[in-house]
């Protein structure tokens, strides 16, 4: 969490100062939710005001930013004007084009590079398309918060930690085991299962023939089953 970022603090009217103090919101100031992004910049840069956020686990939440009313109620009331205009809305489009193109081809990079990590013997090359589509569906949607959707490391190893997530929670019993509230023990534990799924890819790159009751194959089934006809049934 950033230096200069507050936590929740024990009333609704309150802060908790990196250093631990607590502080009262100054008469006059609300909290701005998050939600509106253009907002809440605007908001930042006009003047006082105090970022809060959460930590929980290793994830950072934001709980908006506290700032005085008058000056969230100009800003809300300029970025309406704003927003009211054609330009605006032709511009709006034309950024949703952009965002939907640069997606579109994200994926299509992922995919690839899912496709590239598994390797799968010519044998097992249709397996291989379907996995690499399944895994993108779920790793690649924009806000899934998914290791596909970070940009810290090469897309390479996006990719191959992305395989072995999908094979952990649809190929093996991890969502509903209990684990020992232990430091290190489910990291063990996922380290475990990773093994098992690497060992499993390894059989389909050399091409060993594969029944049907590979868990891979019965995943893979299971989604091709589980998804709504063309009539929405």
């Amino acid at each position: 969490m950033s230096a200069n970022a507050f936590s929740p603090g024990p009333t609704p009217y309150s802060v908790r100062s990196p250093d631990g103090q607590i502080l009262t919101a100054p008469p006059g100031w609300i909290l701005l939710p998050p939600g509106d992004a253009a907002l809440t910049r605007r908001v930042k840069s006009s003047g006082d005001h105090w970022v809060v956020a959460e930590k929980k686990g290793r994830k950072i939440f934001s709980r908006g930013v506290w700032a005085a009313v008058a000056t969230i109620a100009q800003i809300r009331a300029e970025l309406e004007t704003e927003r009211s205009t054609a330009n605006f809305a032709k511009r709006k489009e034309a950024d949703g084009r952009r965002r939907e193109k640069v997606q579109a081809e994200y994926v299509e990079d992922f995919r690839g590079a899912v496709v590239a990590f598994l390797g799968f013997h010519s044998d097992h090359a249709e397996l291989g398309e379907r996995l690499a589509h399944a895994v993108a569906d779920h790793a690649t949607p924009v806000g899934s918060g998914t290791v596909a959707r970070t940009k810290r490391i090469p897309v390479e190893q996006r990719a191959e930690a992305a395989v072995i997530a999908w094979l952990r929670h649809q190929t093996t019993g991890y969502d509903d085991m209990r684990i020992a509230r232990v430091k290190g023990k489910r990291r063990e534990v996922r380290r475990l299962l990773a093994r098992r799924s690497h060992e499993l890819l390894a059989r389909y790159r050399c091409g060993e023939l594969i029944g049907n009751d590979c868990p891979l194959k019965q995943a893979l089934t299971n989604l091709t089953t589980s998804r709504p006809t063309e009539s929405g049934t």
